[in-house]
């Protein structure tokens, strides 16, 4: 999932995605960034193509774990729900009632 799909799935709008995932969540997502950034280091990508390759291999490693997981726990991983509970008010509406009373 893209990360503006990710944010579009937990409802946020102008929040931090990270600020609202759950510890698995973040620690998958610690996960493919550290294989990432280790890939990078060992085979020294050169150009758009090959860091897009290394990428998409530290990525992959996350999504085996997330995978693997889930299959212990027998349920999904991922959250809609965002950890700080923000509830949207329409603030349309709130002007309108300060304009009212």
């Amino acid at each position: 999932m893209k990360a503006s799909e990710y944010r579009a799935f937990k409802g946020l709008r102008k929040e931090s995605l990270r600020d609202n995932m759950t510890d698995i969540e973040v620690a998958l997502t610690d996960l493919g960034e550290i294989a990432t950034r280790e890939l990078a280091k060992e085979h020294k990508p050169y150009g758009l193509e090959q860091n897009k390759n290394i990428a998409r291999r530290g990525g992959s490693i996350a999504k085996i774990t997330r995978d693997n997981l889930e299959k212990e726990l027998g349920r999904t991983v991922i959250s809609n729900k965002n950890t700080l509970n923000y509830e949207y008010i329409d603030e349309k509406l709130i002007e309108d009632k300060k304009e009212v009373g």
